[in-house]
């Protein structure tokens, strides 16, 4: 089964076992910590899963249905996660290619 763009975005961006806080541009995005939700990477301040996210977009829906369902998740966290993922998945992309040439 291959993994979904937004399965290799988030495992761009999440590294289990760690306490992070992902800050982007001053804005706190993404944390995970052993205290929430066991160590699931949620969204700064929230306990509200990043693969939660990932799950409305695959399943077609908008980022207004994810904040409607999720209000204490800011769309400036959503949209720097989003920029963020796609800078990293850019940058993989390149190196692969440079190094497959």
């Amino acid at each position: 089964m291959t993994p979904s763009l937004y399965g290799q975005i988030i495992a761009c961006l999440i590294f289990p076992s760690v306490i992070l806080i992902l800050s982007i541009m001053n804005i706190e995005v993404i944390s995970s910590s052993p205290e929430v939700m066991g160590g699931t990477p949620v969204f700064a301040g929230t306990r509200v899963p990043v693969q939660t996210l990932i799950d409305y977009l695959e399943g077609g829906e908008s980022i207004d249905d994810f904040l409607e369902g999720f209000p204490t998740v800011k769309r400036e966290q959503i949209i720097a996660f989003l920029d963020e993922a796609t800078e990293r998945m850019i940058a993989t992309a390149s190196q692969s290619e440079s190094s497959a040439g």
